[in-house]
């Protein structure tokens, strides 16, 4: 296999030329990675990732003429290869979790030194979620934050299995400590998700402490 063939491939998307060139230039100093093109706003992102396909798409978000959020969802709609790792300037809740929502594989910002945009490059390209420590903390909290003020009470049963599952027991112990089905055990965790406004187990747990609920 050649150099080129083992070479992650990048297209760079920002409507800045200063940006492009010193990405371009960073990158293709740098072993391991192809620059196969760049575009200037979303629309061209999408040509441009169409007649290229790239590994990865480095994407910022604010751009005339096509923002990046609208961009990164059609890729995800039409099952593009390429993982998509969103560069921006901006690290504020509403440009942030659009972006995941809508398929980004991470966010870093423009700031981050060199040796962290290789590895997040070359983590993306493996698929793996890549946010810098500011967007991660900002996701998280936004995440978990209740989605509503608090709604109907848990019941005995689902207090019991939140308990558990803030302990880390698996969905199949649960079943065997309170003797019943693993079946039952997901349809309390659906319910109780549904009460406290989450989607998934850590959220559960947060937002239980954060209420009262666990203490």
């Amino acid at each position: 296999m050649s150099s080129d063939e083992a070479a992650i491939s990048l297209l760079i998307v920002d409507d800045h030329p200063v940006v492009r060139d010193g990405l371009r230039g960073m990158f293709e100093s740098a072993p391991g990675f192809k620059v196969l093109g760049e575009a200037s706003n979303g629309e061209e992102a999408l040509e441009r990732a169409a007649a290229l396909d790239p590994d990865v798409i480095l994407m910022d978000l604010r751009m005339p003429g096509g923002g990046g959020v609208a961009a990164i969802a059609h890729l995800t709609r039409v099952g593009a290869r390429a993982k998509i790792l969103v560069l921006t300037t901006y690290d504020t809740d509403s440009d942030t979790l659009p972006a995941i929502e809508a398929g980004a594989t991470g966010y870093l910002l423009k700031d981050a030194p060199r040796d962290e945009l290789c590895t997040a490059v070359r983590a993306a390209a493996e698929g793996r979620t890549v946010l810098s420590p500011a967007v991660a903390s900002r996701l998280v909290s936004a995440v978990r934050a209740p989605k509503a003020p608090a709604g109907e009470p848990l019941s005995a049963r689902e207090r019991e299995v939140l308990a558990l599952v803030a302990k880390g027991t698996s969905n199949r112990e649960i079943a065997r400590e309170l003797f019943i089905s693993e079946a039952t055990v997901k349809t309390h965790l659906t319910h109780l998700y549904a009460k406290l406004g989450v989607n998934d187990r850590a959220a559960a747990v947060a937002t239980a402490y954060q209420r009262g609920i666990l203490g």
